[in-house]
């Protein structure tokens, strides 16, 4: 069995041929078996002015777009804290 290369990174714009689809991804999932699918955020919002939902597209299918990807912000917004306080009244 061969092992693709990751193609798409968290983050870049990309296009799904087959759909049109066209937006960021925002997610990524390896499967057992090696199926490796994005998660693909649309750019703009539906008539009643909700997000678009996002769609699950396999990483082959996609072609990366050179420009309209989203910078990280460089450090993890999640995780553990070195700040954090546990307060000793259990009844918090």
């Amino acid at each position: 069995m061969t092992v693709l290369e990751q193609t798409v990174s968290l983050g870049q714009k990309v296009r799904d041929p087959l759909t049109g689809l066209v937006g960021v991804a925002i997610c990524r999932s390896e499967y057992l078996y090696g199926c490796v699918r994005i998660l693909v955020q649309p750019h703009g919002l539906t008539k009643d002015g909700a997000a678009i939902d996002p769609m699950w597209v396999d990483e082959p299918q996609l072609t990366v777009m050179k420009s309209g990807g989203v910078k990280s912000a460089g450090t993890a917004p999640a995780g553990p804290r070195t700040d954090a306080v546990r307060h000793m009244d259990a009844r918090r």
